[in-house]
């Protein structure tokens, strides 16, 4: 049991500081509750590679994250709304099933660009918290405060 949990945490820190291993689990969290199915694994690996994070990490906040993906879905488009993109009776179930499939795809599209926009809007600030909030709680695990010290 000791060694699996020193492999895990030997995999996940992989001799990265406390703040960076913050970043890449916030990332990882905030990326898993983006309200669009589907890109949330292939993203995690574009920004992990474009920023040389650890992909182990990214990946286990993610699919972490994965289970509030779906139930912010909604919450995401109803905020959304509030900056005035769309109508309010397109995320009426009635209204989506009563067009052609071309008009039901741009109401689709409306409805992931207003959930887009909302995620955003909360994402960035949460990232930066996780990341403080976690960085303050990482440097006190003497595991992971030796590999900051180390670099």
């Amino acid at each position: 049991m000791e060694s699996i949990k020193r492999k895990s945490v030997a995999c996940l820190r992989q001799g990265i500081s406390p703040r960076r291993l913050a970043l890449t689990l916030a990332l990882g969290f905030a990326i898993g509750c983006i309200p669009v199915l589907g890109v949330t694994t292939a993203l995690c690996f574009v920004i992990a590679f474009a920023l040389r994070l650890n992909f182990p990490a990214i990946q286990a906040a993610n699919w972490t994250a994965m289970p509030l993906q779906l139930a912010l879905i909604l919450p995401f488009v109803r905020l959304g709304r509030l900056f005035g993109f769309g109508s309010s009776r397109a995320i009426e179930a009635g209204a989506l099933l009563h067009n052609t499939p071309t008009a039901f795809l741009m109401q689709m599209g409306g409805l992931a660009g207003q959930a887009m926009l909302a995620w955003l809007v909360i994402a960035i600030p949460a990232v930066a918290l996780m990341t403080m909030t976690l960085t303050f709680l990482l440097r006190r695990i003497p595991v992971v405060a030796a590999a900051g010290s180390a670099n």
